[in-house]
Protein backbone atom coordinates (compact mmCIF):
# COMPACT_ATOMS: atom_id res chain seq x y z
CA UNK A 1 0.00 0.00 0.00
CA UNK A 2 1.62 3.15 -0.68
CA UNK A 3 1.95 5.78 1.35
CA UNK A 4 -1.37 7.79 2.49
CA UNK A 5 0.44 11.11 1.63
CA UNK A 6 0.61 10.24 -2.04
CA UNK A 7 -2.88 10.81 -3.32
CA UNK A 8 -2.32 10.01 -6.65
CA UNK A 9 -0.42 6.47 -5.58
CA UNK A 10 -3.57 5.91 -3.59
CA UNK A 11 -5.61 6.05 -6.14
CA UNK A 12 -3.95 3.98 -8.57
CA UNK A 13 -3.31 1.29 -6.08
CA UNK A 14 -7.36 1.12 -5.29
CA UNK A 15 -7.74 1.25 -9.57
CA UNK A 16 -5.98 -1.50 -9.66
CA UNK A 17 -5.52 -3.60 -6.43
CA UNK A 18 -6.93 -7.24 -6.09
CA UNK A 19 -9.10 -7.39 -3.01
CA UNK A 20 -9.71 -10.99 -3.68
CA UNK A 21 -6.17 -11.76 -4.81
CA UNK A 22 -6.02 -15.34 -2.42
CA UNK A 23 -9.02 -16.44 -4.03
CA UNK A 24 -8.55 -15.17 -7.52
CA UNK A 25 -4.62 -17.03 -7.07
CA UNK A 26 -6.07 -19.94 -5.83
CA UNK A 27 -9.43 -20.25 -8.90
CA UNK A 28 -6.42 -19.31 -11.47
CA UNK A 29 -4.24 -21.99 -10.20
CA UNK A 30 -7.42 -24.87 -10.60
CA UNK A 31 -8.04 -22.92 -13.65
CA UNK A 32 -4.65 -23.82 -15.27
CA UNK A 33 -4.31 -27.51 -14.08
CA UNK A 34 -7.59 -27.62 -15.94
CA UNK A 35 -6.24 -25.69 -19.03
CA UNK A 36 -3.14 -27.55 -19.12
CA UNK A 37 -4.63 -31.36 -18.91
CA UNK A 38 -7.96 -30.68 -20.92
CA UNK A 39 -8.91 -27.30 -22.43
CA UNK A 40 -5.18 -26.68 -24.47
CA UNK A 41 -4.97 -30.00 -25.68
CA UNK A 42 -8.95 -29.64 -26.60
CA UNK A 43 -8.13 -26.72 -28.30
CA UNK A 44 -4.63 -28.27 -30.04
CA UNK A 45 -6.42 -31.21 -30.97
CA UNK A 46 -9.23 -28.64 -32.58
CA UNK A 47 -6.70 -27.28 -35.05
CA UNK A 48 -4.76 -30.29 -36.12
CA UNK A 49 -8.11 -32.23 -36.72
CA UNK A 50 -10.44 -29.81 -38.52
CA UNK A 51 -8.72 -27.80 -41.16
CA UNK A 52 -8.95 -23.75 -41.06
CA UNK A 53 -11.66 -23.04 -43.84
CA UNK A 54 -13.76 -25.81 -41.34
CA UNK A 55 -13.14 -24.10 -37.82
CA UNK A 56 -14.37 -20.52 -39.79
CA UNK A 57 -17.29 -22.28 -41.10
CA UNK A 58 -17.77 -23.23 -36.88
CA UNK A 59 -16.73 -20.04 -35.82
CA UNK A 60 -19.20 -18.41 -38.35
CA UNK A 61 -21.88 -20.72 -37.30
CA UNK A 62 -21.73 -19.98 -33.43
CA UNK A 63 -21.70 -16.58 -34.21
CA UNK A 64 -25.05 -16.63 -36.04
CA UNK A 65 -26.17 -18.76 -33.24
CA UNK A 66 -25.67 -16.45 -30.73
CA UNK A 67 -27.26 -13.16 -32.53
CA UNK A 68 -30.42 -13.17 -30.61
CA UNK A 69 -28.78 -12.27 -27.40
CA UNK A 70 -26.39 -9.61 -29.30
CA UNK A 71 -29.61 -8.09 -30.61
CA UNK A 72 -31.37 -8.09 -26.89
CA UNK A 73 -28.37 -6.61 -25.35
CA UNK A 74 -28.45 -3.51 -28.43
CA UNK A 75 -32.53 -3.18 -28.32
CA UNK A 76 -31.75 -2.93 -24.15
CA UNK A 77 -28.84 -0.52 -24.49
CA UNK A 78 -31.02 2.04 -27.05
CA UNK A 79 -28.59 1.39 -29.66
CA UNK A 80 -31.12 0.54 -32.78
CA UNK A 81 -28.43 0.83 -35.19
CA UNK A 82 -26.52 -1.76 -34.22
CA UNK A 83 -30.24 -3.83 -33.44
CA UNK A 84 -30.75 -3.18 -36.94
CA UNK A 85 -26.85 -4.09 -38.16
CA UNK A 86 -27.29 -7.39 -36.39
CA UNK A 87 -30.72 -7.90 -37.34
CA UNK A 88 -29.41 -7.49 -41.01
CA UNK A 89 -26.89 -9.79 -40.27
CA UNK A 90 -28.94 -12.66 -38.87
CA UNK A 91 -31.06 -12.98 -41.92
CA UNK A 92 -28.52 -12.48 -44.43
CA UNK A 93 -26.12 -15.42 -42.89
CA UNK A 94 -28.81 -17.01 -41.92
CA UNK A 95 -30.15 -17.74 -46.19
CA UNK A 96 -27.46 -16.66 -48.03
CA UNK A 97 -24.80 -17.70 -45.65
CA UNK A 98 -26.45 -21.51 -45.28
CA UNK A 99 -27.39 -21.10 -41.79
CA UNK A 100 -24.19 -18.95 -41.17
CA UNK A 101 -21.94 -21.23 -42.30
CA UNK A 102 -20.92 -18.27 -44.50
CA UNK A 103 -20.68 -14.35 -43.39
CA UNK A 104 -22.36 -13.36 -46.16
CA UNK A 105 -23.48 -10.12 -44.43
CA UNK A 106 -19.83 -8.68 -44.06
CA UNK A 107 -20.08 -8.47 -48.16
CA UNK A 108 -23.05 -6.35 -47.38
CA UNK A 109 -20.89 -3.93 -45.29
CA UNK A 110 -22.62 -5.66 -42.33
CA UNK A 111 -19.78 -6.08 -39.91
CA UNK A 112 -20.56 -8.39 -36.77
CA UNK A 113 -20.14 -6.49 -32.91
CA UNK A 114 -20.46 -8.38 -30.03
CA UNK A 115 -22.98 -7.44 -26.47
CA UNK A 116 -23.99 -8.99 -23.61
CA UNK A 117 -25.60 -8.35 -20.81
CA UNK A 118 -22.61 -7.20 -18.75
CA UNK A 119 -21.97 -4.96 -21.09
CA UNK A 120 -25.61 -3.68 -20.77
CA UNK A 121 -25.38 -3.01 -16.78
CA UNK A 122 -22.24 -0.76 -17.67
CA UNK A 123 -24.52 1.13 -19.80
CA UNK A 124 -26.78 1.15 -17.49
CA UNK A 125 -24.30 2.81 -15.24
CA UNK A 126 -23.83 -0.40 -13.15
CA UNK A 127 -20.49 -1.34 -11.27
CA UNK A 128 -18.16 -3.82 -12.65
CA UNK A 129 -17.53 -4.58 -8.84
CA UNK A 130 -13.82 -6.63 -7.72
CA UNK A 131 -11.76 -8.57 -10.05
CA UNK A 132 -12.88 -12.50 -10.38
CA UNK A 133 -11.14 -15.39 -11.52
CA UNK A 134 -13.50 -17.83 -12.17
CA UNK A 135 -12.31 -21.66 -13.50
CA UNK A 136 -12.67 -22.21 -17.18
CA UNK A 137 -14.54 -18.99 -17.33
CA UNK A 138 -11.90 -17.06 -16.96
CA UNK A 139 -11.61 -13.29 -15.83
CA UNK A 140 -14.60 -11.45 -14.89
CA UNK A 141 -16.30 -9.33 -12.57
CA UNK A 142 -19.63 -9.71 -10.23
CA UNK A 143 -21.31 -7.43 -13.17
CA UNK A 144 -20.33 -9.84 -16.46
CA UNK A 145 -20.65 -12.78 -14.16
CA UNK A 146 -24.78 -11.71 -13.97
CA UNK A 147 -24.72 -10.96 -17.55
CA UNK A 148 -23.61 -14.69 -18.16
CA UNK A 149 -26.71 -16.05 -16.70
CA UNK A 150 -29.20 -13.06 -17.91
CA UNK A 151 -27.98 -14.26 -21.56
CA UNK A 152 -28.28 -17.69 -20.80
CA UNK A 153 -31.69 -17.15 -19.91
CA UNK A 154 -32.33 -15.15 -22.83
CA UNK A 155 -31.21 -16.72 -25.91
CA UNK A 156 -34.33 -18.75 -27.49
CA UNK A 157 -31.63 -21.91 -27.94
CA UNK A 158 -31.86 -22.34 -23.94
CA UNK A 159 -35.19 -23.73 -24.92
CA UNK A 160 -35.43 -25.50 -28.28
CA UNK A 161 -37.12 -28.59 -28.91
CA UNK A 162 -38.18 -31.19 -25.93
CA UNK A 163 -35.38 -32.00 -23.12
CA UNK A 164 -33.12 -34.03 -25.09
CA UNK A 165 -33.01 -32.38 -28.18
CA UNK A 166 -32.37 -29.32 -26.30
CA UNK A 167 -29.35 -30.76 -24.24
CA UNK A 168 -27.83 -32.26 -26.98
CA UNK A 169 -28.11 -28.67 -28.94
CA UNK A 170 -26.44 -27.12 -26.17
CA UNK A 171 -23.71 -29.81 -25.26
CA UNK A 172 -22.75 -29.28 -28.72
CA UNK A 173 -22.81 -25.89 -28.86
CA UNK A 174 -20.55 -25.76 -25.62
CA UNK A 175 -18.65 -27.76 -26.66
CA UNK A 176 -17.57 -26.06 -30.03
CA UNK A 177 -17.46 -23.08 -28.18
CA UNK A 178 -14.57 -24.32 -25.75
CA UNK A 179 -13.20 -25.88 -28.67
CA UNK A 180 -12.96 -23.04 -31.03
CA UNK A 181 -12.13 -20.32 -28.42
CA UNK A 182 -9.39 -22.13 -26.75
CA UNK A 183 -7.57 -22.76 -30.08
CA UNK A 184 -7.92 -19.26 -30.78
CA UNK A 185 -5.81 -18.65 -27.38
CA UNK A 186 -2.93 -20.89 -27.96
CA UNK A 187 -0.72 -18.23 -29.12
CA UNK A 188 -1.77 -15.07 -27.23
CA UNK A 189 -2.09 -17.60 -23.95
CA UNK A 190 1.90 -18.76 -24.93
CA UNK A 191 3.15 -15.14 -25.47
CA UNK A 192 1.40 -13.86 -22.21
CA UNK A 193 2.88 -16.79 -20.10
CA UNK A 194 6.68 -15.96 -22.11
CA UNK A 195 6.65 -12.72 -21.35
CA UNK A 196 4.46 -11.65 -18.05
CA UNK A 197 6.90 -10.54 -14.97
CA UNK A 198 3.06 -12.37 -12.95
CA UNK A 199 1.13 -14.72 -15.54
Amino acid sequence: RPDARDPEAVAEFRATNDPLEPLNRAAFFVHDGIDTLVLRPIGEAYRIFLPPEVRTAIRNVLANLRTPVILANDLLQGNTQRAATTTGRFLINTTLGIGGIFDRARDFGLIGHTEDFGQTLAVWGAPEGPYLFIPVLGPSNPRDLAGVGVDFAINPLSYTGGINNADAITVTRGALTVADTREGLIQPLDALRAQSIDY
